[in-house]
């Protein structure tokens, strides 16, 4: 019976990795659902979250300025 250490760690059987198809290095959230009881998933990642990240770093129209230097 898996006890929760310490530290707050609780290591997961490999049986019931196996079977929510999660392996070590996955990365997962942990959400505690009501009273006794805790859920966990694998993280869903924002294929989105890093759009947009590079706006504002070059002022406006350097990039078509450098592009049209390319093409003479």
């Amino acid at each position: 019976m898996p006890r929760i250490s310490s530290k707050h760690q609780v290591t997961l059987p490999v049986g019931v990795m196996k079977r929510a198809g999660l392996k070590a290095g996955d990365e997962v959230t942990i959400e505690a659902e009501g009273p006794d009881e805790i859920v966990v998933r694998r993280a869903a990642h924002d294929r989105m979250k890093g759009v947009g990240v590079f706006d504002g770093l070059y002022e406006p129209g350097y990039l078509e300025r450098l592009r049209a230097g390319e093409r003479a």
